[in-house]
């Protein structure tokens, strides 16, 4: 039985293995028959639109640069205010704390004088006695030239101790010695009062009433509010676009200033000048210093019309530069690269070119090269630019450009889209 099948499976009819090979086969020879028969699509012509930009005129200008800086508020003249005398405070102003402010010549305390008073009187004393011996002397001196006189010689055969001259000479340098001796002590008499040198504000308290002070003790530390200043750092590369002053020279035309901060979503302005060109380069940084000057910052004096400013304030600046001619000023986003721009020709043709840079800022790239006046500058940033590409402007109308490919089929269209 089992030969019997095996016997059965060997003898399947071969048309049963290759009719199915032979429809495959028939099917693929009518598909190609219809296709070579059937008619082609009809070939359309197709454009493509040239990329679309946004140009800006190119035109010259004056154009006044601002260099921007920033800087601490700090006070013109610091002084710490030295005791030359020793005795105990006996008085002080009723201003006399941080931030008390004084009149030039204003007293803001008062040391112990009553030794200083007995020095005075014991000077006057001793310059009292110095001038009486001085009189004496004279006397002794003139009565010895007329005895001298009697002998019947001249004055100047006698001896200059018959003329009590050294005496005379003593006297006088006696009397010198005491005048000097009551300076001093007036001097120091009124060192017991401790006086603004200035008009100041007081930036820190040393000492109080009741406190014994000696010769260079300190007293106080004072800032003096007529004016401020503020220190502001240039780089090297800005120097060029400012009027600075040569040295031991002054301005001829202070150069302006506007010094801001914000503080809550509000700006704080003040306006200044400069007042000075330190003309020293920092040697680890690199920059030079300009030097603003701000009147009367605490509003002090009544000669200020601007807010009040606070010495240790920081500040950002904007100082007015350089009035320079014919320059374009051209939008940073419009440069490509470091020098690098698009223009469009009355053609609508790309052009590339790069230029000499005068001057770059975050906002804006300046130069004095001359452009040819039919070119405009694109602000369109362009993916793929060839130079002598076809442009289309916004907001004018353009014809559409052809591509070296002049026509697709339908399918070929479908596919593209696909």
């Amino acid at each position: 039985m089992s030969d019997n099948k095996k016997s059965t499976k060997r003898m399947v009819p071969l048309r049963y293995v290759l009719t199915p090979f032979a429809i495959i086969f028939a099917a693929l020879i009518v598909m190609m028959v219809l296709g070579a028969v059937a008619p082609k699509p009809e070939k359309k012509p197709i454009s493509v639109r040239a990329p679309l930009v946004e140009v800006a005129e190119l035109s010259p200008s004056t154009v006044q640069f601002l260099v921007p800086s920033q800087g601490s508020v700090m006070p013109r003249t610091k002084t710490n205010l030295i005791s030359e005398v020793s005795g105990m405070v006996t008085q002080v102003s009723d201003k006399f704390v941080v931030g008390g402010f004084f009149k030039k010549g204003e007293e803001i305390l008062r040391i112990d004088d009553i030794t200083y008073k007995v020095a005075v009187l014991q000077a006057e004393s001793r310059l009292g006695a110095a001038e009486s011996t001085l009189v004496s002397e004279k006397a002794s001196a003139k009565q010895a030239e007329d005895e001298w006189l009697l002998t019947g010689k001249t004055l100047d055969e006698a001896p200059i101790l018959a003329r009590r001259i050294p005496q005379l000479k003593q006297a006088e340098a006696n009397l010198i010695a005491a005048k000097a001796d009551l300076t001093e002590a007036r001097t120091k008499l009124e060192r017991t009062r401790i006086i603004a040198p200035y008009d100041a504000m007081i930036k820190a308290k040393k000492v109080d009433i009741g406190q014994y002070v000696t010769v260079g003790s300190s007293i106080a530390d004072t800032f003096a509010v007529d004016y401020a200043e503020v220190r502001l750092p240039v780089k090297q590369r800005d120097v060029a676009f400012l009027n600075l002053p040569k040295i031991n020279q002054p301005l001829e035309q202070a150069s302006g200033v506007e010094l801001y901060y914000q503080l809550d979503g509000n700006k704080f302005t003040w306006s200044s000048n400069i007042a000075r060109y330190e003309g020293v380069v920092d040697m680890a940084s690199r920059v030079h210093y300009l030097v603003a000057q701000l009147d009367d910052p605490y509003k002090v004096l009544g000669n200020a019309e601007q807010n009040e400013i606070h010495i240790g304030t920081f500040v950002n600046a904007t100082i007015e530069g350089k009035e320079i001619s014919n320059v374009l000023s051209i939008p940073r986003a419009a440069v490509h690269g470091a020098n690098t721009l698009y223009l469009i020709d009355g053609q609508n043709k790309l052009h590339i070119q790069n230029i000499d840079v005068l001057r770059a800022e975050v906002e804006h790239v300046y130069t004095q090269q001359v452009i040819d006046s039919d070119f405009r500058l694109v602000l369109t940033n362009i993916e793929a630019p060839v130079e002598g590409m076809s442009l289309r402007v916004l907001g004018e109308a353009s014809a559409n450009v052809s591509t070296d490919v002049a026509t697709k089929t339908e399918d070929e269209n479908e596919d593209d889209n696909s």
